[in-house]
């Protein structure tokens, strides 16, 4: 009974530990769950941010470096996908970045944002419209 107990606390404290890591725990470069692209997520005046710093297929059908040509304003269409900032305004609390914004180029769309680390190396992804059930999750692995 001592020996379970003990252990019981064990698994309760490293959880707790987990689950307490440092806000700047989620800085560093991420791979998307498809393995098309890269993200460097950095911390700049409090908020976390993120900018897109890789992608398998950077050229388009043309040979010309893939833009941004699903963006609404039109006068973004022409930005370069590869530099592009797609999370902002994020901010940590309680175990969760939150509170910002995500923008996907697949869709042109930005979306309400949550992430939390799944562990040291993954990252859970959600954006979502509205309330945070009607979304998506996206699962990142840790590049760097």
């Amino acid at each position: 009974m001592k020996n379970l107990l003990l252990l019981i606390a064990i698994v309760i404290g490293s959880n707790t530990l987990f689950a307490s890591e440092n806000a700047d725990d989620i800085t560093g470069i991420w791979q998307n769950e498809s393995g098309k692209g890269r993200v460097q997520i950095f911390k700049q005046n409090g908020k976390y941010f993120g900018r897109i710093v890789w992608v398998r297929d950077i050229k388009d059908a043309n040979g010309q470096l893939k833009v941004d040509k699903k963006n609404p304003d039109e006068n973004l269409r022409n930005r370069p996908i590869v530099g592009m900032q797609m999370l902002r305004d994020l901010s940590y609390d309680n175990g969760e970045w939150s509170g910002g914004k995500l923008y996907n180029p697949q869709d042109g769309n930005e979306y309400k944002c949550i992430m939390k680390l799944k562990d040291p190396q993954t990252l859970k992804v959600r954006g979502y419209i509205g309330f945070s059930w009607i979304g998506k999750t996206d699962i990142w692995s840790r590049v760097h």
